[in-house]
């Protein structure tokens, strides 16, 4: 447990939590939304801190992180909680615990053991990830800190619904960041996820306009946010506000895995393809599509020649670049090495 770091004060012991973009006011004795923020005598606790509930070896490609360090592992932490509650999640055990019967698990392991850990198997990056960092922002932070001092990268995957306070605190530490941009549509982020859509747009183009890594993941759920319109949108906004330089990874969806969402079938890989199309003639450089194996948009492919310049088969990967370059043409492909 560790005292908050963005929080105000106000009467009667009540709190405002300045975390993420719900600025809850949260009474003594309560926790906000994310279940994992408690108001205790007029002071907000993060109770996760140092309590990790997941910790393992991945490599980056499974953040995704394709443009990022490819082909090299990534040490990867989570603690339970979450400011959403995503009916379509498929970490549901972790991220929505404390939120069904109040507990928070994990193994005490403090910020100083995971730079250990991270040096100990040579991991060039430490991934936040499988809940979303932001409701363990404050141990996060503590290590992104550490790890900057030993030349460890940081990369976080998130929903983006942080608050801008959230930004100006882990800017200057965050190398790369994985965003889901579920749906193009508040109504749609309201009714199944518990967000809104605005704070995730203005949080992207930050993250953008301070020179840091970013990918963005849509989810195709069928019936849900699988429209051209709905698909047009994403695609148009990551090109007009984020640059065409941003990849874009349009996932299927397992209705099986999820949380609420069982009765929902798989996403059809046409309509996955679909996606990928809408990308392309959108005038993105680099489209990706996820937990389809087989196909060659997994791969990727310069956008100056379409020489193949990654290849991705699973999480097994092969380079073809020179040096970040074109082998043909010799055109800059946008990686971060």
């Amino acid at each position: 447990m560790k005292e908050a770091y963005l929080y105000k004060k106000l009467q009667d012991k009540n709190v405002q939590c300045q975390n993420c973009a719900h600025y809850c006011i949260i009474k003594p004795g309560k926790r906000g939304i994310c279940g994992v923020r408690e108001n205790i005598d007029g002071k907000l606790y993060s109770l996760v801190y140092n309590k990790v509930c997941a910790i393992n070896i991945d490599p980056i490609e499974k953040k995704p992180l394709f443009h990022f360090l490819p082909g090299s592992q990534s040490l990867s932490i989570a603690t339970v909680g979450c400011q959403f509650r995503c009916l379509n999640c498929q970490n549901w055990q972790i991220s929505q615990l404390p939120k069904e019967n109040g507990k928070i698990i994990g193994d005490d392991i403090k910020p100083e053991e995971i730079i250990k850990i991270a040096k100990k198997y040579k991991t060039p990056s430490i991934s936040y990830t499988y809940t979303d960092p932001i409701v363990f922002s404050e141990y996060a932070l503590d290590i992104m800190k550490l790890a900057k001092k030993n030349k460890i990268k940081n990369c976080w995957i998130s929903s983006g619904f942080f608050s801008e306070e959230l930004f100006n605190l882990i800017s200057p530490y965050l190398d790369a960041a994985n965003i889901d941009l579920k749906y193009f549509s508040d109504k749609s982020y309201i009714k199944y996820s518990g967000g809104r859509l605005q704070p995730v747009l203005d949080n992207l183009q930050r993250i953008k306009q301070k020179g840091i890594w970013l990918e963005i993941t849509t989810l195709v759920i069928p019936g849900i946010n699988d429209s051209d319109e709905n698909l047009i949108k994403t695609a148009k906004f990551i090109k007009n506000k984020l640059g065409r330089e941003t990849p874009w990874h349009v996932s299927q969806f397992s209705g099986a895995l999820s949380w609420k969402m069982q009765e929902i079938i798989d996403t059809p890989i046409e309509t996955i393809k679909k996606a990928y199309e809408i990308g392309k003639k959108s005038g993105l450089k680099y489209v990706y599509t996820g937990n389809v194996s087989g196909l060659d948009s997994e791969n990727t492919y310069c956008p100056n020649c379409g020489e193949k310049v990654i290849e991705r088969v699973g999480y097994n990967i092969r380079r073809f670049d020179i040096n970040g370059k074109c082998p043909k043409c010799e055109h800059k492909i946008d990686l971060i090495l």
